[in-house]
């Protein structure tokens, strides 16, 4: 058996990774220019920009619900036209969106390339990140995040751990300046402000309240701006692909230092709990957000792990790098990430 791993770890060394064009990188370049546009104008709007959303309105009867519904496209084309104009004619707006966006994208872009990196340092054939951009406030960011695609197997545990939690790593380190930026320069509120708050609220994770802590800001009386936000997307995103469920990175790991059969339970495990997570979320806060979380983690159930060639255990090292993800995804995540008050 120690015969047979050596050799396919030759073979793998030997071989030489798929290499992009320059047409692919112009495709996946292109895909990450519309998520800038996107996650830009998105910077801009409710809940993370300058600009309110729509006003609230409380149909009673059938006709008024017909009509709310059929004035939503109207009313939504006309706020993200207003958010463009004021992008394009208000320096104020343009340096907000941009500082959202570029924050958001540097942290999704060093988690894409942690993976992409350590797919080439393994010789693993991999595509480039895809970004996904999405209508601004149908994905709030702008954004549903980006992906790479493995195309060829893994040649042993020791290369899905570290192609795993390299970008994860990756992205929580970029992550920091933006989140110290961001409390740093929070604006405090006004008593006017506070009495005045409502609608949704987004609950800091531990590693905002321990920067917090450390810059001595109080995170109940601060306003949230564009790097703040930023830092907090990232969080959420981090959290979510530590989750030690399938084919997310938090799967990855799981499966390298455990093996198949912890992987696979911990994946039901992780579902169980997020789905008591959205029920609670919905009933005390009113948020549905943990059940679009529940649903994916209920697709990555079903989605069996590849099979390395090298099933030989982790050393020591990489042990203790499980570990320090295991912290990071502690410091990233939240029960309850977005309230609606």
């Amino acid at each position: 058996m120690s015969e047979h791993n050596d050799l396919a770890n030759e073979v793998f060394l030997e071989r030489e990774a798929m290499r992009p064009t320059a047409r692919t990188w112009l495709k996946h370049l292109l895909f990450l220019s519309i998520t800038l546009v996107t996650a830009t104008i998105a910077g801009v709007l409710y809940p993370f920009g300058l600009i309110q959303t729509l006003p609230d309105a409380d149909p009673q009867t059938w006709p008024e619900i017909f009509q709310f519904v059929s004035s939503l496209p109207g009313r939504y084309a006309a706020l993200v036209g207003d958010a463009v104009y004021r992008l394009s004619t208000d320096l104020k707006y343009l340096k907000y969106g941009l500082s959202f966006s570029l924050s958001l994208l540097f942290v999704l872009v060093s988690h894409e390339m942690g993976h992409y990196i350590a797919c080439r340092i393994y010789k693993v054939d991999a595509t480039l990140p895809y970004f996904i951009p999405t209508p601004p406030m149908i994905g709030p960011a702008g954004t549903f995040g980006a992906f790479i695609k493995i195309v060829s197997p893994m040649p042993s545990r020791k290369a899905v751990f570290d192609i795993g939690v390299a970008g994860p790593i990756a992205g929580f380190i970029a992550l920091i300046p933006i989140a110290i930026v961001g409390i740093a320069t929070m604006e405090k509120a006004t008593p006017q402000q506070i009495a005045n708050s409502g609608g949704i609220v987004f609950a800091d994770p531990l590693f905002m309240k321990l920067v917090a802590y450390t810059l001595g800001t109080d995170l109940q009386f601060g306003i949230g701006n564009a790097f703040y936000f930023a830092a907090w997307v990232g969080l959420l995103v981090t959290a979510l692909n530590l989750i030690p469920s399938g084919q997310l990175d938090g799967g990855h790991a799981v499966y390298s230092v455990l093996g198949e059969t912890v992987h696979r339970w911990t994946g039901r495990i992780a579902f169980v709990i997020m789905a008591a997570l959205s029920i609670l979320g919905w009933i005390y806060f009113n948020s549905p957000s943990g059940f679009l979380i529940a649903v994916l983690l209920g697709v990555m159930m079903r989605i069996k792990h590849p099979q390395p060639w090298d099933q030989r255990p982790l050393d020591p090292k990489r042990k203790l790098i499980a570990v320090l993800t295991l912290v990071i995804f502690v410091l990233c995540f939240t029960p309850f990430p977005i309230q609606i008050n």
